[in-house]
């Protein structure tokens, strides 16, 4: 028996063939991958217990049968005879149950590590992370890898092999329950049929319910989170009450989309509860007049309630897995949604980025940058180039502009025209404004991989001390031990950390986003003297009150897009008052903890 497919059109579900034909797709790139072998074998294990356990439950409503009978006879020899044989048959069907159930979760647990493992790394490629989230099209796609991947995987086989299993029982019980009477056999397939028809009718709703609490959960989970990963913050600002509210407002969404699930699954388990109790009676009204006119044994009636129930669920699947049912079409719509976003070609409206190895320049042609919001012009025709060796500042009245630069440099602008030439991603770096420490050990928050192989620790010592950053070794307790950079060190000492790692990594090119925002303690023009010493060349998004003196050019944005390109003079130097305080000026050197800080 296969699952019904049409089932699925009449509840409206936003399943097309084509996501059935990527499924199978899906399955042969699993058969042939690695692990497919493995696979194969795994599931033809999986068959030979499911003929097994049939085979065993056509033997026990014999014995069954045979047992009830000997009780009616009042025969003891048969009787302990019969209990021996059944209890040896019933001995042999839980070791073959349990080990078919160990082999379906071992095969699951295959499956989702494979399939797991190609969508994290499409998820990475090509900075597919970072489009999803800054489109904001598709919500929780975190979610979908983890939770929605585990489900599709576990319920897709445990259908197969439920609906493998409900073929065979059909085919093993069909005859038993027709030699038992003809009539019975015939009311088990119109019972089943009209049972499967009344919970389509009762339950289509739970599709798209389901479909939509799976967000509702994964939003009020993100909030939470938020909450826990932000927590000094929230109580220092005294956040609480309007978090309190965001997460009521959440918590309410979903527990009202629950309430309606609750009410749909009350109108279906009033006729689902009522249809499974009537199986147990229906056998006997049927078979029991036989026995009483002597046309049977009274075995018989068990044998045929027994295999009445068999015959049943195997033609009843709709009615007992329908709530199963309509989670699972929710399940494979969302992963449809999310191969759909993570599959989705460059826009043709992005700007061209252009590597070239051999260049030793960067360089902007008719460049023309867009907001993507409004459309409005951020930059208008950029052409210049910038050899190594020729730093450069960058002003503008607006910082959508300047942000706008740094982004369509590294190929994460949406919207503009024109190419963007430079040496690769190996040989230009970019510093955004608030540092980014991956998770792990100072060795690997400093390094990129290659380096790790080759790159002696004494080195990395003399660039930690080379910005001041000893002390924060020692707080870290060296550069193999793991720890929690954003609780353990101020923003200051990670923007130090990420200069380092730009020491350490010496490209040609380095692109820096408002470095002098995070850095208090570490003057900026010390920190340039680095870069230029190592011979790396800088771009500089900056403040007003950025010392022109360390660059040999000056890019300034007006507020239209036009630009100009020139030497930086003294009178460039534009120092703020001291009162008001430049709202654009932020130093923000402070520690996650007071007790960690050392500025």
């Amino acid at each position: 028996m296969r699952l019904p497919w049409s089932l699925l059109n009449a509840l409206k579900v936003p399943i097309t063939p084509a996501i059935w034909g990527r499924f199978v797709r899906m399955l042969q790139q699993l058969d042939a991958s690695e692990v497919g072998g493995k696979a194969k074998a795994l599931f033809a294990l999986l068959i030979l217990f499911l003929f097994a356990i049939n085979g065993l439950n056509v033997v026990n409503s014999y014995v069954n049968r045979d047992f009830m009978t000997a009780i009616e006879n009042r025969d003891m020899g048969g009787f302990v005879r019969y209990a021996l044989l059944f209890i040896f048959v019933m001995g042999l069907s839980t070791v073959v149950a349990v080990i078919y159930r160990y082999t379906e979760e071992r095969l699951g647990l295959l499956w989702r590590k494979w399939l797991t493992e190609r969508a994290i790394d499409r998820y990475l490629d090509e900075r597919t992370y970072f489009r999803l989230h800054s489109s904001g099209a598709l919500p929780n796609p975190d979610q979908r890898i983890s939770e929605d991947i585990r489900a599709l995987t576990a319920t897709t086989l445990s259908f197969t092999l439920m609906f493998l299993n409900a073929s065979f029982t059909m085919i093993a019980f069909s005859g038993v329950l027709w030699t038992i009477s003809p009539l019975l056999f015939v009311v088990a397939v119109a019972y089943s049929i009209f049972g499967s028809l009344m919970t389509i009718y009762l339950g289509k709703p739970l599709v798209k319910l389901n479909y939509d609490q799976l967000d509702r959960e994964a939003n009020f989970r993100s909030r939470l989170v938020h909450v826990r990963e932000n927590a000094e913050s929230v109580a220092l600002l005294r956040g609480e009450e309007r978090l309190r509210a965001r997460l009521h407002d959440r918590l309410n969404r979903l527990t009202a989309n629950f309430q309606r699930i609750i009410e749909v699954n009350r109108n279906l388990g009033f006729f689902t509860t009522g249809y499974n109790y009537l199986i147990q009676i229906i056998p006997a009204l049927l078979v029991a007049p036989l026995f009483i006119r002597g046309e049977a044994q009274f075995g018989v009636i068990t044998q045929s309630a027994v295999a009445f129930g068999h015959l049943l669920g195997a033609f009843s699947l709709i009615v007992t897995q329908f709530q199963s049912i309509s989670t699972y079409t929710a399940v494979v719509a969302r992963l449809n949604a999310l191969r759909d976003a993570m599959t989705l070609e460059r826009s043709e409206q992005a700007p061209r980025v252009e590597f070239c190895e051999d260049c030793g320049s960067v360089a902007f042609e008719h460049l023309t940058l867009y907001s993507p919001r409004d459309g409005r012009t951020l930059i208008a025709d950029l052409s210049l180039s910038l050899p190594a060796g020729v730093s450069l500042l960058v002003r503008s009245t607006s910082e959508s502009a300047e942000k706008a630069l740094f982004r369509a440099t590294a190929d994460l602008w949406p919207s503009g025209t024109g190419r963007i030439l430079h040496p690769g991603h190996d040989a230009i770096f970019f510093l955004p404004e608030r540092p980014y420490l991956p998770p792990g050990t100072l060795r690997e928050v400093l390094l990129r991989p290659c380096q790790e192989r080759w790159l002696p620790d004494w080195k990395i010592l003399d660039s930690l001390e080379s910005l001041h950053l000893t002390p924060t070794l020692n707080k870290a307790g060296g550069l193999d031990t793991e720890r929690n950079w954003s609780d353990l060190l101020s923003l200051g000492e990670q923007q130090r950390l990420s200069f380092a790692r730009v020491l350490l990594a010496a490209p040609r090119f380095v692109f820096l986003d408002h470095p002098s925002r995070s850095l208090s303690e570490c003057p900026i023009g010390e920190l340039l003297n680095l870069l230029r010493r190592q011979g790396i060349t800088y771009f500089t998004l900056g403040d007003p009150d950025d010392d022109p003196r360390f660059y040999d050019r000056l890019l300034e944005i007006a507020a239209d897009g036009s630009w100009q390109l020139r030497p930086p003079n003294s009178d460039d130097l534009r120092r703020p008052e001291p009162a008001p305080i430049n709202p654009r000026r932020r130093h923000t050197d402070v520690p996650s903890r007071p007790e960690n800080a050392e500025d």
